[in-house]
């Protein structure tokens, strides 16, 4: 019989310690976590380091270039030292440690962080400033449950003198802002859909469509006191027509269906253009796979198409509802400003949050006591943005839940 054995092989000199023990073996060169400083890689925090450098190099200079006397902080000037100072000297850093075109990239990637801190900068300060100051006046008592009627300068005067607090509220501008917004959504949406199926799905790039096309994007820039005038000419015209044909119509043309018709030529182009662009993305596999089956044309467009684009769809429309909700000088023009809950869109004044927020900032109702009027406007300012901050998450959470459903494997 014949034994097998298995021979260690001896552990090589070049492992074993000095004292006899033995050494793990030592891994590949390429095994090696290259030095981040000098392998063509920047360690994570490079960045942030460069950032706070950058802070504290501005901060020395503004606070040097300020005055002595009294010490003041240009945060401005601040930001901008420190934007050029970061993007100095990570470009330098990565030109010395790495090589040039590492460099280069860094340099346009930390513009592209300072454009958008740039841009990011101003939302978030009017975002903060309307919270801190407009949150006070959602403290007064009844402030989103009542209106502005019977309030006056001796109101305000009371205030002042400490007989009561803030009195006054936003109720009747909510209310006409829903009011006319849901009258503009009416009348937009439908055109502004049946456009685009039109374009899309029937025209074949002849003049009418490209006519459509070319008046879609002027009305797309068009001034907003250039759709409150139409809308006030629309309006008047036709009741002048309805008045010569004995029909009873109100006598002036200030009121909420103006605002509509106003608001309506400012969302009709939005809409357009989201819901085109939705349809044009729909694939055309789709459309001739319905043909196929023998279905006519506009129903693969009702069912086939549109509930494919669905989620678009309504994202845009939502969008441009966020987009007119905010409008003021038009409302100014059509609508008018009133003090009063006004439910009738047909008769009589409205008035909206953006109106209420202008008249309270440039007719105080005290002469010389503005605190109450400022207090109120600020509030309303702040509500204003919650309603389209509330309209974005909606837009987004339609586009979530009518999004098609991934299928496969």
């Amino acid at each position: 019989m014949i034994e097998s054995t298995q021979t260690k092989n001896p552990t090589p000199a070049s492992v074993q310690g000095p004292a006899g023990g033995h050494e793990p073996p030592h891994e590949p060169a390429a095994m090696l976590r290259p030095n981040s400083l000098t392998g063509n890689i920047q360690p994570r925090w490079f960045l942030p380091a460069c950032a706070a450098v950058s802070l504290l190099l501005s901060f020395a200079l503004v606070v040097l270039l300020g005055d002595a006397e009294e010490f003041s902080i240009n945060w401005a000037l601040w930001f901008v030292f420190a934007a050029v100072i970061h993007l100095v000297l990570a470009y330098v850093i990565t030109l010395v440690r790495i090589n040039r075109r590492k460099a280069k990239d860094m340099f346009w990637r930390n513009l592209i962080y300072v454009a958008f801190t740039l841009a990011l900068l101003p939302l978030v300060s009017v975002i903060m400033s309307v919270a801190i100051v407009g949150f006070q006046g959602l403290t007064n008592a009844g402030f989103l449950t009542s209106d502005m009627q019977g309030i006056n300068a001796s109101t305000d005067a009371g205030t002042q003198e400490g007989e009561h607090g803030v009195l006054g509220g936003i109720r009747h501008a909510i209310i006409g802002s829903l009011v006319i917004t849901l009258m503009a959504t009416l009348v937009s949406v439908p055109i502004g859909l049946l456009t685009s199926i039109y374009l899309v799905e029937y025209s074949q790039g002849g003049p009418l469509s490209r006519a459509i096309t070319f008046f879609v994007d002027v009305m797309t820039g068009i001034p907003s006191i250039v759709a409150g005038l139409f809308g006030a000419a629309a309006m008047a015209s036709f009741l002048s027509f309805a008045d010569s044909l004995g029909i009873p119509v109100p006598g002036r043309s200030t009121m909420g269906v103006t605002a509509a018709i106003a608001l309506s030529v400012l969302m009709i182009p939005v809409v357009v253009r989201t819901t085109e662009e939705m349809l044009r993305v729909v694939p055309n596999e789709l459309r001739e796979a319905s043909y196929a089956l023998g279905v006519r044309k506009w129903r693969t467009i009702l069912k086939v198409v549109i509930p494919t684009a669905i989620s678009g769809i309504a994202a845009g429309v939502t969008l441009s509802i966020a987009r007119v909700i905010g409008e003021t000088a038009p409302i100014l023009l059509t609508a008018g400003f009133a003090t009063r809950v006004n439910w009738n869109p047909f008769e009589g004044w409205m008035t909206t949050l953006p109106v209420f927020i202008y008249q309270q900032f440039t007719r105080p109702m005290h002469p010389t006591y503005h605190d109450p009027s400022f207090q109120r406007a600020w509030a309303a300012a702040l509500i204003l943005i919650l309603i389209v901050m509330g309209l974005n998450l909606i837009a987004r959470i339609i586009a979530t839940i009518f999004a098609p459903k991934k299928t496969g494997r």
